[in-house]
């Protein structure tokens, strides 16, 4: 059984006549060698000489050709050894006889190669997230990075009260830009951003979670088709996502949707044109706010 056990899936029989095959084949060779060796002896003359040499010779390399074939056809009932993975118990369902009807054993490798291939790149994946998490929007709101951020509430429905001073500091960081907030449905806010004379913007809030975003120019129905400042809106939604601090999330879209108060004065910061078919640099960087036409910014 011990036997068994160290050799899964191997032909023991077959394997102990391939052990012989080699040191046949190793004994072979060796003739070859020796009848090199000795070279022509034992005749009288220079032909004989020859021909038993050559004789011998042919001799030699047809017993190395044999034994190696024989080697050959006993390495392939040999069979393969199974994997050894610290399994435990589960190495004796390799001993099962009708292996290709119920190959257990097989798959049970094949997932737990699966398994710790996932766990490994879940790791990599996990610190890469943990690295960019709070880089993402502090470099351009100003938010000195000795200053830590105050505590915030963990649960995903906050105080509408809170949500209101939120909203209202944010509304003074920035003169250019007016915030009105509104509660059409209960304690989902709404907030009507206007910036300037460029832009109008409606932001559907969640507790303090932006929801959905669309922007529409000053003079234009709301009810339209949304354009491309919309989509680089939501964009910049997936791109701005710290749970832990909604506060700041809501600050950095903010400061990121202030950049577009110069959308039609703004060159576009790679190929130097204000209108590009016609439009202005509809996309603003994340981190540096600059101003890009949508075909540039690749």
């Amino acid at each position: 059984m011990a036997e068994g056990v160290l050799s899964p899936g191997v032909n023991l029989e077959a394997f102990s006549q391939a052990i012989a095959a080699i040191q046949a084949l190793r004994s072979s060779v060796t003739r070859v060698f020796d009848c090199l060796k000795d070279g022509m002896r034992n005749k009288e003359t220079l032909e004989g000489r020859e021909k038993g040499f050559v004789a011998a010779f042919q001799e030699s390399l047809h017993s190395v050709s044999r034994d190696l074939g024989e080697l050959e056809r006993l390495s392939n009932l040999v069979g393969k050894p199974s994997e050894n993975h610290p399994l435990h118990n589960s190495g004796l369902l390799s001993l099962d006889p009708v292996q290709d009807k119920t190959p257990l054993y097989s798959q049970l490798l094949q997932a737990y190669k699966w398994s710790n291939k996932l766990q490994y790149h879940a790791g990599l994946a996990s610190g890469l997230l943990n690295q960019q998490s709070l880089k993402r929007s502090a470099n351009q709101m100003g938010v000195s990075a000795k200053r830590r951020p105050k505590a915030q509430p963990t649960t995903l429905v906050l105080p509408p009260q809170y949500v209101d001073d939120v909203i209202n500091r944010i509304d003074r960081m920035f003169p250019e830009m007016s915030i009105q907030l509104s509660r059409p449905n209960g304690t989902s806010a709404m907030l009507l951003v206007t910036l300037g004379k460029v832009l109008k913007v409606i932001v559907v809030m969640r507790s303090l979670f932006i929801d959905r975003t669309i922007v529409k120019g000053y003079n234009e129905n709301v009810y339209t088709e949304d354009g491309k400042v919309t989509d680089h809106a939501t964009t910049a939604l997936l791109h701005y996502q710290l749970p832990q601090m909604p506060d700041v999330v809501v600050r950095s879209f903010m400061t990121w949707l202030r950049s577009y108060i110069k959308l039609f004065q703004a060159p576009c910061q790679r190929c130097g044109k204000f209108l590009q078919d016609g439009l202005p640099p509809t996309w603003r960087d994340f981190r540096t706010l600059e101003a890009f036409h949508d075909t540039c910014r690749q």
